[in-house]
């Protein structure tokens, strides 16, 4: 889809997550060739790639166009493809599933609307399917379709299906997640992705295409207040342009706004795309506006109604997945970042420790969290921040940590 951009809201943002070589990019690279996505000069790289390294023809070489990633067989980064179906567009996030780098596939989830789980058929549900699941639950995922593959190698056999189903049943049900769609398929032979399989007339739910084409867009959040956090400051003609975008609600020339946290009242003089002037703007659009009061504005600053005063305090509750081998104590010196704010915090406390793969609680009152642990914490700040509670307004309810201007953890409010 060329001249389209990603996160666009003419798009449907879908992560794609799994166990490594449970085949995630084999998937991917059969749902573009299946929908006529890719393009007959990319299809013939993949073929002269395939010659050169002596195998039949690899649906995965599609997505793992670097030779460091064909040789190592793994995809090593997060990875932003779009494909279309006759029903809408998409933009996959291809998410790693090494332990190393989880990292990327939660900075992938964070802009998707929906998710799917890929399970190997044969090797079942592993420590790292069960974390990736968690991970899912915990950035706040609900369009969920969890793909049991390689159904071929277990010949088609509808008891090894029904047993991953039980498997992740009963994990999905321990972290209260009720509605996702289970589904047989063989990316490499292309049984149930856009056509339904001769070889599972057992199996008679959705095609993958169709299970993709049923999940619901994110609403507009219109009821909660405008919400637009400022990402820049940029001078046009002498004119100061306050640029962001909007989390919630929408916004009109004329609208009468506070900025926060400094409290001002301000007035939208006009609304700006790329030099066009508009009259309005919605939710998850980009924009620029300028304000009619010569106030000053900064990076970090957010545009509300009048009415819709938001949270702001310096003690802010939270959950945290860590995802660094070094470990973190509570009471260490750390960077908050959330939207476009950053200020320095301290972990005051650790309330739980918990494994995230087993759901175990492995300690209260802990005093560190380890690599790919979740931590119920209470963080005190510097300076004052502006959240929102994670169901409400995600983008305001997400945040993550840097040590050394490192990603460590990914964590969102609690209430």
């Amino acid at each position: 889809m060329p001249g389209m951009s990603v996160g666009t809201k003419d798009y449907f943002n879908v992560v794609i997550v799994g166990h490594v070589d449970h085949g995630k990019s084999t998937l991917i690279g059969r749902l573009l060739y299946d929908t006529d996505s890719i393009a007959p000069d990319k299809l013939e790289t993949v073929r002269q790639a395939c010659a050169e390294f002596g195998v039949p023809f690899e649906f995965a070489f599609i997505t793992d166009q670097i030779r460091e990633e064909r040789e190592q067989g793994i995809t090593i980064d997060t990875t932003q493809i779009y494909f279309h179906t006759e029903q809408r567009n998409y933009v996959i996030i291809d998410a790693p599933g090494h332990r190393e780098f989880t990292k990327n596939m939660i900075t992938g989830a964070s802009q998707a609307e929906g998710a799917i789980l890929v399970i190997d058929g044969v090797e079942g549900v592993r420590e790292q399917t069960r974390r990736h699941a968690y991970l899912l639950k915990f950035l706040g995922l609900r369009e969920n379709i969890v793909l049991v593959n390689k159904m071929d190698l277990a010949e088609y056999r509808e008891e090894t299906f029904l047993s991953v189903q039980a498997e992740i049943n009963a994990f999905f049900a321990e972290l209260g997640v009720k509605q996702f769609k289970l589904i047989p398929i063989s990316a490499a032979a292309g049984d149930n992705i856009a056509t339904r399989s001769e070889h599972m007339p057992w199996y008679t739910g959705p095609t993958a295409l169709e299970a993709l084409d049923a999940l619901k867009k994110r609403e507009l959040r219109e009821g909660h207040g405008l919400r637009l956090p400022v990402q820049a400051l940029y001078e046009v003609d002498g004119e100061q342009i306050v640029a962001g975008r909007i989390e919630s609600s929408c916004l009109q020339s004329g609208d009468r706004l506070i900025l926060w946290p400094a409290g001002a009242a301000v007035t939208v003089a006009s609304i700006r795309e790329y030099g066009r002037e508009r009259h309005d703007a919605e939710c998850g659009e980009s924009i620029g506006l300028t304000l009619a009061e010569p106030v000053e504005v900064r990076r970090g600053m957010l545009l509300t109604d009048i009415e819709a005063r938001p949270a702001i305090g310096q003690t802010l509750p939270g959950t945290i997945f860590w995802m660094s081998p070094h470990p973190v104590r509570a009471g260490e010196r750390i960077t908050f970042r959330c939207t476009t704010q950053e200020v320095p915090c301290r972990i005051a406390r650790i309330a739980r420790r918990i494994d995230s793969s087993t759901l175990e609680l492995l300690e209260e009152n802990a005093d560190m969290l380890q690599d790919t642990e979740v931590g119920e914490v209470v963080l005190e700040m510097e300076a004052p921040v502006i959240t929102e509670p994670y169901g409400e307004i995600p983008e305001l309810g997400r945040f993550v940590l840097e040590r050394n201007n490192t990603i460590v953890a990914g964590g969102v409010t609690i209430g």
